[in-house]
């Protein structure tokens, strides 16, 4: 792939084929001399983590490994992944794989030095203060999937195993100090992952854009990103070795997560409430949600999602862009109802309840109210 670039935006991106190789070089630039390696149990046998760990054994840095992370990671995994670094003397971690991956080694490395529960870090009001910043250890963040932006995000996600509830963790320094963004490590991935991922990485963007809250830059990032997804997510879809849709796709899930700093929305709420109680995948979750959620918000925006549209190249206003994404679900076999996910309707007002507690819900273009989601999830379900 012709395309190489070294990004300080918003936090040091290494991006372009075959850039893992510079990973012992990114530990020596973020002072981390016995990285731990953190991935999910579905990476940990794989050729591209063994791959990864011989280099960092070429490079003198051990081959440390906790892939103890489940698909919606709790804090059992966070407490038993903080024992393995502790254990081992670790300096920093190398957050590897896709959104669990990354969001649960980012929070091994902001915990490892607390004395506070994690709980204490929500992502509410100044909560991130309570924080000692200078026991954070150094992360590298490298994606294997592109989608959540997790690597270059400030936060990560984490499901309380007893209350079944996602929490949304925040501080500053949870950013990665390097990123690493190699689309060749997402060559790999299923077609279904590839959909369930991409879509994640649209619906950030869109998300972001139809957000009420102010944040020009993020208006224009989640254009591009947008764009970005709807001329390379199929050609990936298609094709897992095209490996130029592939760098594309990486390109927007990083856009995304720079986006979403505007705000995202019901789509995000639904999906984090039906992912914590049934344990779906989060991306095919949000693709499944989306229509419905369009539709909920539609008097709210409508000519925003026109303007969405002439930037696109759809025509049609609101009903053309609907259309759109309808088409696009079909090419990446995304289900039509939730109830394909093996969600049932006998806990929908439990989720009702999650999902208007959850952060997301807070940048919905339109109130959220128990009526309005309630009817959304019997919509979506």
């Amino acid at each position: 792939m012709a395309l190489t670039a070294n990004w300080s935006y918003p936090t040091n991106i290494r991006f372009g084929a075959g850039r893992i190789g510079e990973l012992a070089e990114c530990c020596a630039a973020a002072g981390i001399t016995n990285p731990l390696l953190v991935t999910d149990k579905g990476l940990a046998s794989l050729p591209i983590t063994h791959a990864t760990l011989d280099r960092l054994a070429e490079g003198g840095l051990g081959r440390a490994l906790f892939a103890d992370v489940d698909p919606n990671p709790t804090e059992l995994n966070m407490t038993s992944g903080i024992q393995a670094f502790r254990d081992g003397g670790h300096d920093g971690v190398i957050a590897f794989g896709g959104g669990s991956g990354l969001d649960l080694g980012k929070l091994i490395a902001f915990m490892a030095g607390q004395t506070r529960p994690v709980w204490d870090f929500e992502d509410i009001g100044d909560y991130w203060m309570r924080a000692d910043a200078d026991a954070i250890a150094p992360i590298i963040a490298v994606p294997t999937t592109a989608g959540t932006g997790s690597e270059v995000g400030r936060a990560s996600v984490i499901v309380n195993s007893q209350t079944h509830v996602k929490k949304i963790i925040f501080h500053p320094k949870i950013l990665p100090t390097i990123v690493i963004a190699d689309p060749e490590l997402t060559v790999g991935m299923p077609a279904i992952i590839t959909a369930g991922t991409g879509m994640d990485a649209f619906i950030h963007c869109f998300e972001a854009y139809c957000s009420p809250n102010f944040h020009p830059m993020s208006q224009g990032i989640a254009l591009e990103g947008m764009r970005l997804v709807k001329e390379n997510l199929p050609r990936a879809f298609a094709d897992g070795t095209d490996i130029e849709a592939r760098g594309q796709m990486m390109a927007a899930a990083a856009m995304g997560a720079v986006a979403f700093q505007k705000g995202l929305g019901a789509t995000h709420a639904v999906s984090h409430s039906v992912g914590a109680i049934y344990n779906t995948h989060h991306g095919m979750t949000n693709a499944v949600v989306l229509p419905y959620a369009m539709a909920m918000n539609r008097p709210a925006i409508e000519g925003l999602v026109t303007d969405i549209g002439h930037y696109l190249g759809i025509a049609g206003g609101f009903e053309g862009f609907a259309d759109f994404i309808q088409q696009l679900r079909n090419t990446l076999a995304v289900p039509d109802k939730l109830r394909d996910l093996g969600v049932g309707t006998d806990r929908i007002d439990e989720m009702t309840e999650m999902a208007l507690a959850d952060p997301s819900a807070g940048g919905n273009p339109l109130k959220m109210t128990r009526d309005n989601t309630k009817a959304l999830f019997e919509a979506c379900i």
